[in-house]
C-alpha cells in the first residue's frame, strides 16, 4: 500500500518470514522452534530471531505452568496492549500544546501593550550591543507582514553573510512580504552579490544600484528603522532603532528618492539585454569619480564614498587623468571645473553626460 503523499516510508514491524513463523505458530497452536523449522525447512536459529521479534510485539505469551512454552495470542488484544499507552501520552501532549497556547499567547498580549507603551515613549532608542540590534531585527522580521526596505552602502558583502540574509529575505518573500534593495554600483563587481541577486529576483525580490549611499539603514512596514552607529574598529556597532512616525517616514522618502534614480540590478547572465544598463552604471561612476575629484577630495574619501578599495578607486583616478591628459591631480582638478563651468554656461554635456542645458 502507498503511503499518504509527504510521508515518510518505515519499515514493517515484522518482516515476511516472521509472518510465516507466526502462521505456522498459530496452526500449532504452540511456537515449538525445532517444529517450526523443520515445517518451513529453514535452521532453528532463523526461526529463534523470528520469535525474538515476535515477543517483543507480545504476539507470543506463555504456555503451561512453567512458563517455557509459548503460544500465540490473538493481534486484536495485542493491538489495543500497545497502542493504548501511545494514545494517552498524545492525548497529554496535545493539552500541553494548549496549555503553551493559552499561557503564551496572553503573555504575548502583556508584552504588545507594554512595548507599545516603551515604543511611544521612546521613539528612538540607541543601543550599543551588537548583539542586541540583532534580536530587534529579528522581532522586527518575524512581525514584518508588508514591506522591508533597506540600504547597502559600500561594495559586495561577504558569501557567508549573503547566504545568511538569503534564507531570511527568502522567507519574507514567501510571506507575501515585498522586499526592495539599494546597493552601490560596486557591488556589480562582487561575484558572491550577483549570485544572491539573481536567487532573490527569481522569487520576487527587487534590486538596484546607486552610484552614493550615505548610510546603511534597513526599514520594516515603514513603522521601525534601524540606523547603525558609527563603527569605532572591527567591533560591530550598535544602532538607532527609530520607531517615531515623522523620522520613519522622513527615511522612507529619503528611500524613494534612491530607489527612484537608481538602476536595476540583474546579473549579467540572467538579462538578455544587460549592455545599456552596465553602460549607465559604468558613466555614473565615472561621473561620480570627476565631480568627488573635482571638490579636491583624497582618493581614501572618495573610495569610501563610492563603496569601493582604495586602489581600485586609484585606477580609476589614473585612468580618468590619461583620458583627461593631466599630469596631477591639481591640473585634473582645475580641467574638470573649467569644463564644468562650461558646461553650465553654454548647455554643453560634461564629460560622461553630465551637465545642464540651458533654456532660450
Amino acid at each position: 500500500m502507498s503511503s499518504p503523499e509527504g510521508a515518510v516510508d518505515e519499515p514493517p514491524l515484522l518482516d515476511e518470514f516472521a509472518v510465516d513463523v507466526y502462521r505456522a505458530a498459530v496452526r500449532c497452536g504452540a511456537f515449538a522452534d525445532e517444529a517450526i523449522a523443520e515445517e518451513l525447512g529453514v535452521g532453528v536459529a532463523r526461526v529463534a530471531e523470528a520469535r525474538k521479534a515476535l515477543e517483543e510485539l507480545r504476539l507470543l505469551g506463555p504456555l503451561g505452568e512453567d512458563g517455557k512454552t509459548r503460544m500465540p495470542l490473538d493481534p486484536e488484544i495485542v493491538e489495543a496492549e500497545l497502542i493504548s499507552p501511545l494514545e494517552m501520552a498524545i492525548v497529554e501532549r496535545r493539552r500541553r500544546i494548549v496549555r503553551i497556547h493559552e499561557q503564551l499567547r496572553s503573555l504575548g498580549q502583556l508584552y504588545r501593550s507594554i512595548e507599545q507603551l516603551r515604543y511611544a515613549e521612546n521613539s528612538i532608542r540607541v543601543l550599543d550591543d551588537a548583539a542586541e540590534v540583532r534580536r530587534e531585527i529579528e522581532l522586527a522580521r518575524h512581525r514584518c507582514t508588508r514591506e522591508r526596505m533597506s540600504l547597502q552602502p559600500g561594495g559586495g558583502r561577504s558569501a557567508e553573510l549573503l547566504q545568511h540574509d538569503l534564507a531570511q529575505t527568502r522567507e519574507l518573500l514567501r510571506r507575501g512580504v515585498r522586499i526592495r534593495t539599494l546597493y552601490q554600483h560596486t557591488a556589480r563587481a562582487s561575484l558572491a552579490t550577483r549570485a544572491y541577486v539573481r536567487r532573490v529576483g527569481e522569487e520576487g525580490g527587487e534590486v538596484r544600484t546607486a552610484e552614493e549611499l550615505t548610510e546603511r539603514i534597513i526599514i520594516y512596514d515603514r513603522r521601525i528603522a534601524f540606523v547603525p552607529k558609527e563603527r569605532d574598529g572591527r567591533e560591530a556597532p550598535g544602532a538607532a532603532v527609530v520607531t517615531d512616525p515623522t523620522m520613519v517616514a522622513y527615511l522612507c522618502r529619503s528611500f524613494e528618492a534612491a530607489w527612484q534614480v537608481a538602476q536595476p540590478f540583474v546579473p549579467a547572465d540572467a538579462e538578455p539585454t544587460t549592455g545599456s544598463g552596465e553602460r549607465q552604471t559604468g558613466t555614473e561612476l565615472r561621473d561620480s569619480i570627476l565631480r568627488l575629484m573635482s571638490m579636491g577630495l583624497k582618493d581614501e574619501v572618495i573610495a569610501r564614498r563610492l563603496g569601493m578599495a582604495t586602489r581600485t578607486c586609484r585606477r580609476y583616478i589614473s585612468a580618468l587623468m590619461d583620458e583627461l591628459g593631466a599630469t596631477s591631480r591639481f591640473q585634473a582638478g582645475l580641467m574638470i571645473g573649467r569644463q564644468g563651468a562650461a558646461g553650465e554656461r553654454d548647455g554643453d554635456v560634461l564629460p560622461g553626460g553630465a551637465g545642464t542645458t540651458t533654456t532660450g
